[in-house]
C-alpha cells in the first residue's frame, strides 16, 4: 500500500466528527506545503509492538544528533488521540517560541515546545495553526 493509501485509510479509521476534521488538518497542511513529501508511521516498532499513536508527516528535515548521526524525518506532523488531535512542529531550536508566539491566538489549545493539541478543530482558529505552520517550515527549510 502506498503512503497516501495509508494516510486515507488512517483518516478513514476514524469515526466523525474526527474523521472529517482529520481530513480537513491534512488538507489544510497540504496547502500550506505543496509538493511536500509526505510519511505514515504506524506506531510500531520494529517488533510490531504499539509505541506511539500513528503519524501522517509532512516534508522533510534532517535530524543531528550528538555523535554525529543524521536521520531524514518529517518537518510538520498530525496525529489524532483519545483526547482530540495533535499537529506538531518540529525543528524549532527555542523550546517556549511555539508557545509565546502561537498559543494566545490559537484558542482552546494546549501548546507545548513543537505540540498544538486540541479536542475539536472548532476550538482553534485554523488560520493561526496554518500561519504557524507556514513560518516554521520557512524557517527550517
Amino acid at each position: 500500500m502506498n503512503i497516501q493509501d495509508q494516510i486515507k485509510e488512517y483518516i478513514d479509521s476514524h469515526p466523525e466528527p474526527k474523521r472529517g476534521e482529520m481530513q480537513t488538518l491534512h488538507s489544510t497542511i497540504l496547502e500550506a506545503m505543496p509538493r511536500c513529501k509526505l510519511w505514515f508511521l504506524d506506531g510500531k516498532n520494529s517488533e510490531n509492538k504499539i509505541v506511539s499513536n500513528p503519524n501522517i508527516g509532512y516534508g522533510l528535515r534532517t535530524i543531528k544528533y550528538a555523535d554525529g548521526k543524521t536521520k531524514e524525518f518529517y518537518q510538520i506532523g498530525l496525529s489524532a488521540n483519545t483526547s482530540g488531535i495533535s499537529v506538531y512542529i518540529l525543528g524549532i531550536d527555542d523550546k517556549t517560541y511555539l508557545a509565546k508566539t502561537y498559543a494566545e491566538k490559537l484558542g482552546k489549545a494546549s501548546v507545548t515546545g513543537y505540540c498544538i493539541k486540541f479536542k475539536k478543530l472548532k476550538d482553534i482558529n485554523i488560520d493561526v495553526l496554518q500561519e504557524a505552520i507556514r513560518h516554521e517550515v520557512a524557517l527550517t527549510q
